[in-house]
């Protein structure tokens, strides 16, 4: 019997212009959308804090978030195995314009309860923004996934790195129009994902100028192959590589989610301003994409694994840094944070192209992607609420030696595993 997922069946034709279109779509939409990202992670941290009135409620905004990015991403991912990329993505924006609205509303009106229901449905456009990824891997020609992938990653660095420093002015000019000034930078999402939901929208339909040719990518259409069966898609995910992948992606988003729920809100208790605290979440966030030309190429020349292991090793060092962080010690946050943020870049590049790589079959990768970032969403969500209370109870040093603990873990999962698979490749 073949191996599902060592076939890549029904791969729609590209043209080296149609791929230089899609790779300039996608990495706009991804700029523009990636702007409205620090809304349910910086702003919603601080606002649950606000109208909670104690920092253990910081991290529920977030673990709600990662739930609806969960569910977004089983969306999404479902309309790509139907062969509508596009039309997902697009679903995923609009969904985080009306998520976005509702906290706002959340905002004015001092509701805990429509904060959260906001949040979870703001979740969605994360996926897409997130997602959008494996769209460069389906562009892609030749064995240059790693770089594809970096590209689209480097310009969500665009709109992330930008998102957190306008959390004070975005929150002065919400202020102007007589709104609650932590809901400033959910004004910038809504036109954010709204802006991108209609680039998807152009470029799904081939009618429209220029952004048409993109559409035989972003909605090839599914030819009939029937139900995927339940256990065809159980072996995919139980590929060596294809584990690895997963539970990479997993551990590598938990020990950053956890830490970023907890860092603005530790920072701003200890008198630091909102201006300084939106330029350390800026610098972390460059952190997290900015290297992704670099990461990706690494991937590509040495191979997804050890960009997977780098990764580790610099949330080892984030983790390590995070114990020595004082309560005004702005030098010791910004380096703790910077590492996390590369350690985070190089775990989810390394370990997405390993999962690209691993699954090959155009109608299986979708769902085993939607499965990486549920899983990666479930991880944060767990986490988010929980390391609050750690927080709360054991201080920023005890949130910092769990995620040694953590960080070492995944190190020696992924080290002895593909030892494991060197070991069967070579008998």
């Amino acid at each position: 019997m073949p191996d599902p997922g060592a076939s890549e069946p029904g791969l729609v034709r590209r043209s080296g212009r149609s791929q230089r279109s899609i790779l300039v779509l996608l990495a706009v939409a991804t700029a523009i959308g990636s702007t409205g990202l620090a809304a349910g992670g910086t702003a919603g941290a601080l606002l649950a804090a606000d109208l909670a009135g104690t920092t253990a409620a910081a991290g529920l905004p977030l673990g709600l978030l990662v739930i609806g990015s969960a569910a977004g991403a089983l969306l999404i991912s479902q309309q790509a195995g139907r062969g509508r990329r596009g039309r997902g993505l697009m679903l995923g924006y609009a969904l985080g314009v009306a998520g976005a609205v509702v906290v706002i509303a959340a905002a004015a009106e001092r509701s805990m309860s429509m904060l959260l229901v906001g949040s979870t449905v703001l979740g969605a456009a994360n996926s897409s923004v997130f997602l959008t990824r494996y769209v460069a891997v389906e562009a892609s020609i030749g064995p240059r996934r790693g770089r594809a992938l970096g590209t689209v990653f480097f310009a969500t660095a665009i709109g992330a790195v930008i998102s957190p420093i306008l959390l004070d002015p975005s929150g002065a000019m919400a202020q102007v129009v007589g709104l609650p000034r932590l809901s400033g930078l959910y004004l910038v999402a809504v036109v954010a994902f709204g802006c991108s939901a209609l680039l998807f929208v152009a470029a799904s339909n081939p009618n429209v100028p220029w952004f048409g040719r993109c559409a035989r990518i972003l909605n090839p259409g599914r030819a009939d192959r029937g139900a995927i069966g339940r256990a065809v898609l159980v072996r995919v995910l139980r590929g060596a590589r294809t584990r690895v992948a997963l539970v990479a992606l997993t551990m590598t988003n938990l020990v950053m989610v956890g830490f970023m729920t907890i860092a603005p809100v530790h920072m701003t208790m200890h008198g630091q301003g909102l201006e300084l605290v939106g330029a350390v979440v800026a610098l972390h966030v460059a952190g997290m994409f900015a290297p992704s030309p670099v990461s990706g190429y690494l991937a590509d020349r040495f191979g997804p694994t050890s960009v997977v292991l780098l990764g580790g090793s610099l949330l080892l060092a984030a983790s390590l840094a995070g114990m020595f962080v004082k309560e005004h010690g702005h030098l010791a946050m910004t380096i703790h944070l910077l590492l996390l943020g590369v350690g985070w870049n190089c775990g989810v590049v390394g370990s997405s192209t390993l999962l690209a790589n691993a699954v090959l079959d155009t109608t299986l990768r979708p769902h085993v992607e939607g499965i990486g970032e549920v899983t990666m969403g479930l991880a944060a969500a767990a986490v988010a609420p929980v390391a609050g209370v750690v927080a709360t109870l054991g201080g920023y040093r005890t949130l910092s030696l769990a995620s040694v603990a953590i960080a070492a873990c995944v190190l020696l999962f992924v080290r002895s595993s593909s030892h494991a698979e060197d070991a069967r490749s070579s008998a």
